[in-house]
């Protein structure tokens, strides 16, 4: 089921980002809401099927109750409610499933490896890249046509990975949306690249130990 969850999350990926480049209105693309709206039942089967199967039912469910919260299909909800929400806030509960996609992509990632730190390593690697795309997407769907320094997804996306580095870039968001994620993208920054530090001290230290324990085989 985890194969699954990734397949669709990668296909909301891009549909989502071909509607983003293509300036879709996706409230009113109801191949993509009714795609979401079952890619979220089936996040949220995949949460009750692995609580079901669970040897510690109360540990499962609270260190995943967080992928149930993003299994919600938020956006057919506020849709069917007729709940008016602002555009900004609209675009920014699409990308909640996609958050659930992000975490489960990020784990099985970190299950590929033995070692403690180069699995936590590489899930944080794999969120700071999807966040920094995400970020971007939004960035240049708000920004794009308002901005006049966002001529191209490709501005974007520079002014997102400047950012996310936390060296910062010239251009000034305008919107909303790109002022929140101008927030959200050094805060990402400075959680996660601290984590290259822990990681390459643990790489150090190992071949040393390695290299250690080869010298007194030889000796």
């Amino acid at each position: 089921m985890n194969t699954i969850v990734l397949a669709l999350s990668v296909l909301l990926i891009v549909w989502l980002s071909v509607d983003t480049f293509k300036n879709i209105n996706f409230l009113e693309n109801h191949s993509y809401m009714q795609f979401q709206f079952w890619v979220c039942m089936f996040f949220i089967l995949d949460f009750f099927v692995g609580l079901w199967y669970a040897e510690d039912k109360g540990r499962y469910f609270r260190r995943r109750f967080v992928f149930l919260l993003l299994s919600i299909p938020y956006l057919n909800i506020v849709n069917q409610m007729d709940i008016h929400l602002s555009p900004d806030a609209l675009y920014f509960v699409r990308f909640i499933p996609l958050a659930r996609g992000a975490l489960a992509l990020s784990i099985v990632i970190g299950y590929l490896s033995s070692n403690a730190v180069t699995s936590l390593f590489m899930s944080y690697i794999v969120i700071m890249i999807l966040v920094g795309y995400f970020c971007s997407l939004i960035f240049f769907q708000r920004e794009h046509g308002v901005n006049p320094e966002v001529n191209t997804y490709w501005t974007a996306l520079w002014w997102a990975a400047m950012n996310m580095v936390t060296v910062g870039c010239n251009i000034q968001p305008v919107t909303v949306a790109g002022k929140i994620v101008a927030i959200i993208l050094p805060i990402c920054g400075m959680i996660i690249f601290p984590l290259f530090t822990v990681y390459l001290t643990n790489f150090v230290t190992n071949a040393l130990q390695k290299n250690r324990g080869h010298k007194d085989k030889e000796v």
